[in-house]
């Protein structure tokens, strides 16, 4: 069954989902999107949501990931990359992915828990090349993309 407006098959916006009490960001490595989300997130909506991130495989923090929150006064610095196995608690009511690959793992999810799995698809920065203010651009840009869609989803 659907709402009036809205179409069989397609997500409802973000807006007007029910807003999750308990969220885990995910990626590839744990190392630059996922902890930039979870940061962004507990800083903005801390105290109305539990926010954690994991990784498929346990990558490095990344220094340009640290630059691009600091300049938001975020410390990510001590941010340790752990995978979905490391987790103590896997009992979210939403994990959002920011990789393809993070993707698949979380719809593994679904399958034997109440969670909701949604996709932002989100570019690797290191994938860009050139100096290094052109690599801190792209940071800021996935920074800034995952920013917007945390306060879209918390919006209200």
């Amino acid at each position: 069954m659907t709402r009036e407006g809205e179409q069989p098959g397609l997500a409802r916006p973000e807006s007007i989902r029910k807003r999750p009490q308990s969220v885990q960001f995910a990626c590839t490595f744990n190392a630059i999107r996922s902890p930039m989300a979870e940061a962004l997130a507990r800083q903005a909506f801390g105290r109305v949501a539990w926010f954690e991130s994991a990784g498929l495989r346990q990558g490095e923090l990344d220094g340009f990931a640290v630059a691009v929150m600091a300049e938001l006064d975020i410390d990510i610095s001590r941010h340790k990359p752990r995978t979905f196995d490391d987790l103590e608690d896997t009992a979210f009511d939403m994990i959002i992915s920011l990789s393809p690959e993070a993707h698949h793992r979380a719809l593994e999810f679904t399958r034997v828990m109440a969670v909701e799995a949604v996709y932002w698809p989100t570019i690797d920065p290191t994938a860009v090349e050139g100096g290094r203010e052109t690599i801190l651009a792209a940071y800021r840009a996935v920074r800034d993309g995952i920013d917007r869609r945390i306060r879209a989803l918390f919006a209200g």
